[in-house]
């Protein structure tokens, strides 16, 4: 890993936590780095991609669906429940 400071990971953007993740797995992909720095990757990568998988489901889970009914009223429902 560099020596620069690591933004805390609940601090960063979703674009941003995946942006870092998908820098971390490029650089381990080339197995350049010393062990201790990967270990050090690797951990924060797995957080990394915790944080992007909760974001996700935040997200998800505040998507509504919107329906028009055959008299024309307009409703909404969470997004994925089955009419």
């Amino acid at each position: 890993m560099t020596a620069k400071k690591q933004i805390s990971i609940e601090n960063l953007s979703f674009e941003a936590a995946l942006g870092e993740l998908e820098t971390i797995v490029r650089n381990m992909e080339t197995g350049k780095a010393p062990l201790e720095d990967s270990i050090a990757s690797y951990e924060r990568g797995a957080a990394l991609k915790k944080y992007c998988e909760k974001k996700l489901a935040e997200a998800r889970s505040k998507i509504e669906k919107i329906s028009i009914s055959e008299s024309g009223a307009v409703k909404t429902e969470p997004f994925g429940e089955q009419e």
